[in-house]
């Protein structure tokens, strides 16, 4: 009897979870549903077009970090955009002893804080066209907009266009971007 009643508390917990799912907003990245009431690393990792950027999180450490309270902002580079780089790049800065320079590079890609597009946009206007943001990592992006497109600028003079935006999770936001931005 206990067996059973431990077996229908189960179903019914599952039940409520996917009906609770599927009363979410959700937005499809890399042909998955982004569930709010999921954390960052819970919905990256079903994401095909972010694999590369769950492996590099996973190679340098940092699951746990984005799986915590956050808030977080992620500015979340495609696996074509990681494909822009100079072939071998992302081979050789998964390997063990670059583990410092990849979490250097994934941490400036992280702003503290819940900053959607809304909020963006806010200190956008406020900075008269170009937000200034401290990431994680320490390093500065500069956030602008062009035409309706919010752009990231790096400290290398790089640019980054958001192609989807206010992707909502439990513990902050994704933007995914085309491109890796860069810290000197």
């Amino acid at each position: 009897m206990k067996t059973i009643k431990s077996c229908v508390c189960i179903i019914m917990a599952t039940l409520l979870m996917g009906v609770t799912y599927a009363q979410e907003k959700t937005v499809e990245v890399g042909g998955a549903a982004m569930y709010p009431s999921k954390n960052i690393v819970q919905n990256a990792v079903n994401s095909k077009d972010h694999t590369v950027l769950v492996e590099a999180v996973k190679a340098a450490g940092l699951v746990s970090t984005l799986e915590s309270a956050g808030p977080f902002t992620v500015f979340a580079p495609t696996n074509t955009a990681f494909n822009m780089l100079p072939q071998g790049t992302v081979n050789n800065l998964l390997k063990p002893e670059n583990k410092a320079t990849l979490t250097g590079i994934l941490t400036y890609h992280v702003v503290a804080g819940k900053l959607d597009s809304k909020e963006l946009d806010r200190l956008i206007k406020a900075g008269k066209g170009t937000a200034e943001l401290t990431t994680v990592q320490g390093g500065k992006l500069w956030v602008m907009m062009k035409g309706k497109k919010i752009v990231l600028k790096d400290e290398k003079g790089g640019m980054a266009t958001v192609t989807i935006k206010d992707v909502y999770q439990s513990n902050g936001v994704i933007h995914v971007i085309d491109h890796v931005v860069m810290h000197k």
